[in-house]
């Protein structure tokens, strides 16, 4: 009886030690709980919470029995680098609202405009702060973060627990969610791109006929008029799409 008691004991801390350092790791780096305004050991108590809520659902993927001390080190460092990993492909999705906001700041005349971004944590946009902050507020009023604790979980079916995770696979993965966040950005900024280039085709027949005019001098207040109209009308439709590809996004990289 003692030794049946030790032995789940120390099974069921082996499985916790493991679907800690996963679990932790891509809560630390993941949207909202990771950003930087959230205090360090809140994020602390919800990776601890999430780890024993899913220790026995994942318990069928650790290894029994418990391996030498050395191969529980090696474990624990891998099962650190794939969480790094989840967390770092969701808050690269994340980005693209970044730099959404980025191109139409450039686009409204605002570029130089730049205050703290909560999101990324260094200085930024103004539009990108306005959008990162909507957006983050968007994922957890559509409970959508639920899809970054169900990738967590499919995650040891690509990545079982014992296995090297393959570095090729990974920066594949990685460069591909970089280069679509990229894309879902400036598809986020296409009207005020649009919006630039009628005001800059605008300027210059302007001055063509009327050299003596400041042509950028009077332009810039109209340019940040219409940017700032053009950004009443399209926020909601920018909002409602970058959610979807993020959700696409998420079930695609996650298997949610």
């Amino acid at each position: 009886m003692t030794s049946l008691l030790e032995e789940y004991l120390v099974g069921g801390v082996f499985a916790f030690m493991l679907t800690f350092a996963r679990i932790g790791a891509a809560v630390t780096i993941m949207p909202g709980v990771g950003d930087s305004f959230t205090p360090a050991n809140i994020r602390l108590y919800i990776a601890l919470g999430l780890s024993l809520t899913l220790a026995p659902l994942v318990a069928q993927h650790i290894p029994n029995p418990v391996p030498p001390t050395s191969v529980l080190f090696t474990l624990i460092v891998m099962e650190f680098i794939v969480g790094l990993f989840f967390g770092t492909i969701a808050r690269i999705f994340m980005a693209a609202l970044d730099t959404a906001g980025m191109i139409i700041s450039t686009m409204s005349g605002l570029g130089n405009a730049q205050v703290f971004n909560p999101g990324s944590a260094t200085q930024g946009s103004l539009i990108g702060a306005l959008l990162s902050v909507t957006g983050m507020v968007i994922v957890f009023a559509t409970e959508m973060h639920h899809l970054l604790f169900l990738g967590i979980i499919g995650s040891y079916d690509l990545f079982p627990v014992g296995s090297i995770p393959d570095a090729g696979s990974m920066a594949e993965l990685v460069t591909k969610a970089v280069s679509s966040s990229f894309v879902i950005g400036l598809q986020l900024s296409l009207p005020f791109i649009l919006m630039s280039l009628m005001m800059y085709i605008g300027m210059g027949v302007l001055a063509r006929l009327m050299p003596q005019i400041q042509v950028f001098m009077l332009a810039l207040p109209l340019q940040i008029m219409i940017a700032f109209a053009t950004l009443m009308f399209v926020f909601s439709a920018i909002m409602l799409f970058w959610v979807t590809k993020f959700e696409e996004a998420m079930i695609f990289f996650f298997g949610g």
